[in-house]
């Protein structure tokens, strides 16, 4: 069954606050390879005008991840999350991630569309500090493929 439009524009409550630690940043950029000393080195980070360590641009998906549950997993949007397929993903940056950061997630449907049997969800992201400081706007296209695909 498609998904109703009549959720486009729905937003969902704040998250809990997502404390960002050197630590984490440190195993996020192993785990994908980054070697800036911005994300290891709080000197190097402060060099180039940071408060601390900073974290790569694609961390923001360690901190929007549990919102975009809320959504998948929204029982009035009944998503079939067993047909979901991540279609897209892009972040723009208001400024760096730092460790030290006490982060909060409100997860917006943007849109959602039909095509060729599939449902597209485009879930918009605002990630700030508790303070309300824009931090970074994720956007995440999920594609829940339909029945015959």
């Amino acid at each position: 069954m498609p998904l109703d439009p009549a959720f486009i524009g729905r937003s969902y409550p704040p998250s809990q606050p997502y404390d960002v630690s050197r630590e984490k940043i440190r195993e996020f950029a192993e785990a994908i390879g980054a070697t800036s000393p911005a994300y290891r080195d709080a000197e190097a980070a402060k060099a180039l005008g940071h408060r601390d360590v900073i974290a790569p641009p694609t961390f923001a998906i360690v901190v929007s991840m549990k919102t975009n549950e809320t959504v998948m997993f929204d029982p009035e949007i009944e998503l079939d999350y067993s047909r979901v397929v991540h279609g897209d993903q892009n972040f723009t940056h208001h400024r760096p991630i730092t460790a030290g950061d006490q982060l909060v997630c409100v997860a917006h449907i943007d849109s959602i569309t039909s095509r060729m049997g599939n449902d597209m969800v485009v879930v918009r992201t605002e990630i700030s500090t508790v303070g309300g400081e824009p931090v970074t706007t994720a956007k995440s296209m999920l594609v829940v493929r339909g029945e015959d695909a």
